[in-house]
């Protein structure tokens, strides 16, 4: 699309459904609403098999949750924590 940028990940209110959003992102978006309540970064990389105790491998994953929230697609509370938007 000429002129125009496309997000990869895009606003939840732009979206028809979390379908369209990339494999790892649907991922998240999987565990997070299956948690009994707000979620930390540590424990949705221990569900995707990523070593926790290695704070290199977590960024990533923290930046990917981050990105969603400021879409709408999750909601990041002021402790970090993530929980899934209704």
């Amino acid at each position: 699309m000429a002129g125009r940028a496309v997000l990869l990940i895009p606003h939840r209110s732009d979206a028809a459904d979390e379908g369209g959003l990339p494999g790892d992102y649907r991922k998240i978006l999987a565990i997070v609403p299956e948690a009994d309540g707000p979620v930390q970064v540590r424990a949705v990389g221990e569900r995707l098999g990523l070593d926790a105790s290695i704070h290199g491998k977590l960024e990533p994953l923290r930046a990917k949750m981050t990105k969603l929230a400021a879409r709408g697609w999750l909601h990041k509370r002021g402790d970090g924590r993530f929980t899934a938007r209704p």
